[in-house]
């Protein structure tokens, strides 16, 4: 209320700018599977792979085979993930790495690009800076990847630290 104890009025409030999500030119394989609400545009989505909702893959990102991507995940600009990759719950991918001291501002030619590997498994709450990682990592939930990960293994931690190497053949331990 006002001094004057009147109300205020619906023409003096301020109308927000209504920005709608969606699927928007997205290229999509065979056989996938959506859960909405979710924000999809510019991107594809390779066969078999699953996006669970409350998902944004931006413009230009690349998700490749039998790849689960689990609910509240961020996929921005520029990254590309290989097949049988699992991304889980709120993992987020940034392409901004603050080249200039802050935020590029849309400033394309400032962002990095991300790369994973294939059998690559993203932990909850991840956040993955523009880095390339392998094949067969594992990445811990919370963790966060500052530098390029190119040896198969377990990864934890801020900064993703590797805990345990695993056999790029298999993906399970590597023979001592």
């Amino acid at each position: 209320m006002c001094d004057s104890g009147a109300l205020m009025t619906p023409a003096a409030v301020n109308q927000p700018q209504i920005l709608s999500s969606g699927i928007v030119d997205v290229r999509f394989g065979e056989n996938v599977k959506l859960v909405q609400p979710l924000n999809l545009y510019g991107c594809t989505i390779g066969d078999d792979s699953f996006i669970g909702p409350f998902v944004e893959i931006q413009r230009d990102a690349v998700i490749g085979k039998r790849c689960r991507i689990q609910s509240h995940a961020f996929i921005c600009e520029l990254v590309t993930i290989g097949d049988d990759c699992f991304v889980s719950h709120g993992a987020m991918f940034i392409n901004d790495a603050f080249a200039i001291g802050g935020p590029a501002r849309g400033r394309r030619d400032l962002w990095r690009t991300t790369r994973l590997g294939n059998h690559v498994s993203v932990g909850t709450n991840a956040t993955i800076l523009p880095v390339s990682i392998c094949d067969h990592v594992v990445i811990g939930a919370g963790s966060v990847v500052t530098r390029d990960l190119t040896e198969p293994g377990i990864y934890a931690g801020n900064p993703a630290r590797l805990l345990r190497r695993l056999s790029p053949t298999n993906g399970g331990p590597a023979d001592q």
